[in-house]
Formats: C-alpha cells, structure tokens, sequence
C-alpha cells in the first residue's frame, strides 16, 4: 500500500510570530563548519508554546496532567478534517451540523489557514477561536483530540481561559498551530508526537496526515 502525506507543521524559525509576552523565538546556529568549527550546532530559545505544538492539562489545570503522559492514541490514528465557515468562531451550531463521534480526532480548518498565518510575524489578534458553549459541546460528544489551525483554541480577546479549561479539564488532546491551507476537508491518519518534556505544560510538536492512494 502507498501513501500521500500532508506536513501540517509550521517551521521553527527565527522570530516567528509567537503568543503576546511570551519571548520571540530564537532560532540560530551558533557553530559553522565552515568556519572551521568540528560541526553545525543549532541553538533554540522559545516557549514551549511556539508553532505547532500541543497543549497539556497543566496548561491550565494546576494538578493536571504534563505533556509526557499524553496518551499515544490521543495522537495516531483516524482523524477527521472539518472545514468551519464561521469567520469568528467555532461554534456549536456549525459543530451539531458536522456530527461529532465519542473518540473521533478532529481538526478543524478555518479562514487561519490562509489569513492568520499570512501575517507573519505579527500576531493576528483576529484568529478564529473555538467558543467554550462549542467547547462543551465537543466534551458532550466525547471527542478525543482537537487541532486548530492558529496558536490557541481560545480566543484572544472574546474569552480568557474557559475554552481551555472545558476541553483540557476533559481529557481532550490539544494541537495547536497545525497549516491546513493544503489539506482538503476529510478522513486521514493522523500522526502527530510532542516532544517528552517532562512534567511540562506543553510541547512543540510535529504533526502530518496520511491518505492510502
């Protein structure tokens, strides 16, 4: 069997945008072969939240779980593409309309694909958020795994930590930062695995799809 595979991670780069306060991420070679250095060595500085990357429950759960004790299955296997039409919000009326299953992963694809990553390096403030009534309703449902297509599952200035509380107080896997802009609404695989930083709240993640052909 042959397969077609998606990246839907954003490169790490230097000065990427990054959340508001946190530091601007640092990206730099500090050793050059060519300059007669023995190798090439990178170093890295940024939040654990920068680019794609995944969300733990001590997040935003003090006694939660770290993002070493993510589950595996939380993050391979079936997952659902879903495109929202909602340029403000992920809500529940839309989400009703698309059926969520107990255990299903799914990865919402919104206007972020292509407009708030197109800012660069600036924070797009505007991003579509999902809204803690839609929230709750994905914990109703049982969903296993959420993935959006901007920094943050909540918004940044239309609600402060509900959205984050309802679904990684649920046990729901959280990816943010994913780039669907390539990805058509679907069934793939998922496989997406966060770096084991032990005990911390989150993670930098590399995430692809696969489709048999």
């Amino acid at each position: 069997m042959s397969y077609r595979y998606w990246d839907i991670s954003i490169p790490l780069q230097d000065g990427m945008v990054c959340w508001p306060g946190d530091d601007a991420p640092s990206v730099k070679q500090v050793t050059f072969m060519d300059r007669g250095d023995m190798c090439n060595v990178t170093k890295l500085h940024m939040s654990a939240h920068t680019g794609t990357h995944m969300d733990a429950p001590r997040h935003f759960v003090n006694t939660g779980a770290g993002i070493d004790q993510t589950p595996p299955d939380a993050l391979i296997g079936p997952a659902r593409v879903v495109e929202i039409a909602d340029r403000v919000a992920i809500r529940r009326a839309e989400l009703e309309a698309l059926k969520p299953k107990a255990g299903e992963r799914l990865l919402f694809k919104t206007r972020n694909s292509t407009e708030a990553w197109a800012c660069g390096a600036d924070f797009d403030k505007d991003f579509v958020y999902i809204a803690d009534e839609a929230a709750q309703y994905l914990v109703e449902c049982g969903v296993r795994t959420v993935g959006v297509d901007y920094l943050s599952i909540g918004g940044f200035y239309h609600d402060t930590v509900e959205t984050h509380v309802t679904i990684l107080g649920a046990g729901i896997a959280v990816i943010e930062g994913l780039d669907l802009s390539e990805v058509e609404p679907g069934e793939y695989e998922l496989i997406c695995l966060p770096l084991k930083i032990a005990g911390a709240d989150g993670a930098p993640a590399r995430a692809v799809l696969r489709m048999a052909v």
